[in-house]
Formats: structure tokens, sequence, C-alpha cells
């Protein structure tokens, strides 16, 4: 038997920008991708702290370094920048492979530096 188990998360992010006029996606520094354990493309959930909103979308790469994290497309009429948000992806494992795999997690600070 599979289930799906926590892969990586970007814990209490902060959006720094919203673009509603684009087909989708949301745009995440990459430096904390790679740290995180993201891929471009892959679907990502959205779950802003602020206001309860929840999304799912998928990873666009942003220059690394600069703290990005852009919710682009429709999502942007329920995300907005200033909104702390968890970006969580999530995988299936089978049980044993699950006992061997531990979740990366990414804690950041107000400009969206990991700490």
């Amino acid at each position: 038997m599979q289930r799906f188990f926590l892969k990586s998360k970007i814990h209490r992010a902060t959006v720094t920008d919203a673009n509603l006029d684009y087909e989708g996606s949301v745009t995440i520094d990459e430096t904390l991708m790679r740290a995180a354990n993201i891929a471009e493309f892959e679907q990502v959930h959205v779950y802003d702290v602020t206001n309860g909103n929840r999304i799912i979308t998928y990873a666009m790469v942003g220059k690394a370094g600069r703290g990005t994290i852009c919710i682009n497309g429709a999502a942007a009429h329920k995300v907005h920048p200033g909104d702390l948000v968890i970006l969580a992806t999530y995988a299936m494992f089978t049980e044993a492979e699950q006992r061997d795999f531990a979740p990366k997690i990414v804690q950041v600070d107000q400009q969206n530096r990991m700490k």
C-alpha cells in the first residue's frame, strides 16, 4: 500500500508579489526551492496563514537570493502580498520508504531568508 506523506515545506514565507495577468502558478526563489527539494512544475499546496485560503498550483523558479514568493493567475485574488503562507509538497511512499524518509522543512524570516 502507498500513502501520501509530506515531502517538503517552506514554512511561513511572506508573499512578495501577486500577478493576476498570468496563467497560474507560484514563483519561488530558486534558493528556497533547492533547499526544500521542490522541482519546477511540481504541484505545490499554498496554505495562506493570514486569511485561511488554500490553493493547489505548480512551482516556477524565481531568481535566487531575492526571496520571491509570487502568486500568479487567478490565485492572486485569494493570496496577497504580505500574507504569510506555507508552501507544501507531498509524495507517495510505501510504508517501508516512508520510514527512511524525512521531509525537508525550510524555515524563513520575514524577508524569506532561510533561518
